[in-house]
């Protein structure tokens, strides 16, 4: 079992960081190690399902799994299929009374390969690390220093 669990405040409203997330096509363009990404079914507006390929030199493997949205404050993810065991991930997006947003990210998860398990091991911290700033460095991209005087 490996777990994860991030706070991060950042100059931006629960609904810009919430749009940012649930925007999965557009994670190969902002989010490292993602080689692609594709929408496969929706079932409404708050859930869909989607296959990411993350890959890393020669490693490549595909995640399948479905997303429930439920906005602007909560996005959970539920593992479907892939080199995982399991894999349970949530972002919540908590309003402040600045206006701000603080992220709490958590993922918890195992792979089915020993191998893979005790290599993300080693560098796990700083990956999951690395890919929150991603997320962080795209809405400065997107709704610049500060989002909060953006209207909505």
């Amino acid at each position: 079992m490996t777990t994860h669990a991030e706070k991060r405040n950042l100059p931006y409203t629960p609904e810009q960081l919430f749009d940012l997330v649930a925007d999965v096509a557009r994670y190969p363009e902002f989010l490292p190690w993602c080689i692609s990404s594709r929408i496969t079914k929706r079932e409404g507006d708050d859930i869909f399902y989607a296959d990411l390929v993350i890959g890393y030199k020669r490693v490549r493997e595909k995640f399948g799994s479905k997303v429930v949205l439920s906005a602007p404050d909560h996005l959970h993810v539920e593992y479907l299929s892939g080199p995982m065991r399991y894999l349970s991930n949530h972002w919540k997006f908590i309003r402040e009374e600045d206006g701000s947003c603080t992220i709490d990210f958590f993922v918890d998860f195992e792979f089915k390969n020993k191998l893979l398990q005790n290599l993300i091991g080693v560098f796990f911290t700083e990956v999951m690390q690395h890919m929150v700033g991603a997320f962080e460095k795209r809405a400065r991209q997107l709704y610049g220093v500060s989002g909060l005087d953006q209207k909505v």
